[in-house]
């Protein structure tokens, strides 16, 4: 690999990517603004007591670490971190500001950084679209994070996709009822990977992690009650009646979640109980979701939970939250692979030339008057062959040009042509702008 190219797992974004990637996230905006979230941006480095511990074993392992300056950087110590997420920052942004409202419902869309092994659809920078509400325990804000993520999907173009949803307590039961309710980490660590590995896969790392083999007897058995077949209802229901008090009563917490995702408009089609959802991270404590595309397999495009405790651990206050998601990478793989993507040519208007060096004055204040009736302009900065112009202006993709030669000059016109019908037409620069724009 060149010397030159970016660093392993980041990539550079040419404009042809930076439309698309604008088209994307305009559209999860605009869906994360009807629902009420407002915006909030952190930055990109956190001290690094904020960000380790927060994640588990896995996650505090891929964390960028800053070194220190001076004799500290020198013995390796590190001071800071790049943010590994966007959930974290906002429980530090709630412990720091503690006079904002609740509940306070924020959106934050910003790139974050994970030491990872970079695979398709999976990058060492990457950008995160995030929603959150803190200070309430309702089930409505579980249940508008299954909303917006359909509404956005659905608002993207995607209609072949499921929403898995589980809690957290039920897993802790289903450990209980398989009998280590102190391996309960080791579990979820392992059973996190199923999608990855397989069941022989998720086998071997429970035995590496001293689970013992008739406790992974009863993990399948639990699993195997709320079959792939069965409603989310019915198989939330077969499940529970196997588990404790506290197993019931996640369930029951998980049928209204479910309803009122219903009740927002989420098709039972596109939303599934999956027991075996576990979600990685250490701070989530009730519901957790994530969502996959049906084809490709790409793994999980949006991932969030409730994290009742994280706040807590910043400030002593403990405030209730509830977040999710969508990983505009994989977003993007997904829809190239699918050509979803609508024809995003240049957002560049016009191209102005000067058909010589005297004609120069008069094409620069015809691209100010274009400009200035809001169109967008693009400039030759020297006088060009009629031969070139036409090949510049088909590379740009733009549709229009815009050209100013010795008569149109002295006339005090532009020569107007249509790029797509190769139509010229003399007006004003006031009058092409017209044009241009209607």
């Amino acid at each position: 690999m060149s010397k030159v190219s970016p660093a392993r797992g980041m990539r550079d974004y040419l404009p042809s990517d930076m439309r698309r990637r604008h088209w994307v996230i305009g559209r999860i905006q605009e869906v994360f603004e009807r629902y009420g979230f407002e915006p909030l941006e952190t930055p990109a480095l956190e001290r690094i007591e904020t960000l380790t511990g927060k994640y588990g074993e896995e996650g505090d392992r891929l964390l960028f670490k800053v070194l220190k300056r001076g004799e500290g950087g020198a013995r390796g110590e590190a001071d800071m971190g790049l943010r590994y997420d966007l959930t974290v920052p906002l429980a530090r942004v709630m412990a720091t500001h503690r006079d904002l409202p609740t509940p306070f419902r924020r959106y934050q869309i910003q790139p974050v950084w994970r030491a990872d092994r970079p695979q398709r659809g999976r990058f060492r920078e990457f950008m995160q679209c995030d929603v959150d509400t803190v200070g309430t325990t309702s089930p409505v804000a579980d249940a508008e994070c299954l909303a917006v993520v359909h509404d956005a999907l659905v608002a993207l173009g995607f209609s072949g996709f499921r929403i898995r949803v589980n809690h957290r307590e039920i897993l802790r039961a289903m450990v209980d009822h398989m009998g280590v309710p102190e391996l309960e980490g080791q579990v979820l660590v392992a059973l996190d990977k199923l999608d990855k590995v397989g069941r022989e896969g998720v086998d071997r790392e429970l035995v590496e992690r001293g689970v013992p083999a008739a406790a992974t007897s009863q993990l399948w058995r639990l699993l195997d009650l709320a079959a792939t077949g069965l409603d989310s209802a019915a198989a939330l229901d077969a499940l529970a009646a196997e588990l404790s008090p506290a197993g019931r009563a996640a369930a029951a917490q998980l049928h209204a979640v479910l309803d009122n995702a219903a009740s927002l408009g989420v098709p039972a089609t596109h939303l599934r109980f999956d027991a075996a959802l576990a979600r990685g991270l250490d701070y989530y404590t009730g519901a957790v979701f994530e969502t996959v595309v049906l084809e490709p397999d790409i793994g999980s495009i949006s991932g969030g939970g409730r994290y009742d405790g994280l706040v807590g651990m910043f400030s002593g206050r403990e405030l209730p939250a509830v977040g999710v998601s969508l990983g505009i990478e994989r977003i993007l793989v997904v829809m190239d692979e699918l050509g979803m993507f609508p024809d995003l040519g240049s957002t560049t208007q016009a191209m102005v030339v000067a058909l010589g060096d005297d004609e120069l004055p008069a094409a620069l204040e015809a691209a100010a008057t274009l400009r200035g009736a809001g169109v967008s302009v693009t400039m030759s900065h020297e006088a060009l062959r009629f031969k070139r112009i036409m090949r510049d202006a088909d590379r740009a993709g733009v549709p229009w040009l815009v050209l100013v030669g010795a008569d149109e000059r002295a006339s005090g016109v532009v020569a107007l042509r249509d790029m797509s019908t190769r139509e010229q037409v003399v007006v004003t620069a006031s009058q092409a702008a017209a044009r241009i724009r209607g």
